[in-house]
């Protein structure tokens, strides 16, 4: 599965508009498989993202929905490892409509 995170240099979570990368993590069996840095997010060339980890639940994710993928944020977490773990023991919270 494919999960998007907006970062800053530090490799830490950053709100969508601030963010100076994005992650796209291949992740399976609870295993981070490779991990790819763009730019931007329009740089990503992937059919399908699974899951998208936003900083908030302000953050807008209403085109991530329509594109049918899950979106999550983090509770405390702010590095990306730490994100990653969390996802890996479903300790992240899920965004409703």
């Amino acid at each position: 599965m494919l999960i998007l995170i907006p970062l800053n240099p530090a490799q830490e979570i950053a709100a969508q508009h601030e963010a100076t990368q994005w992650a796209l993590v291949e992740f399976h069996e609870g295993v981070v498989e490779t991990t790819q840095f763009f730019a931007t997010k329009e740089a990503i060339d992937a059919p399908w993202i699974d899951f998208v980890i936003l900083l908030n639940r302000f953050e807008n994710y209403l085109e991530y929905m329509e594109a049918g993928s899950m979106v999550l944020v983090v509770r405390n977490e702010k590095h990306i490892d730490e994100i990653l773990e969390a996802f890996k023991f479903k300790e992240l919270d899920e965004v409703g409509m």
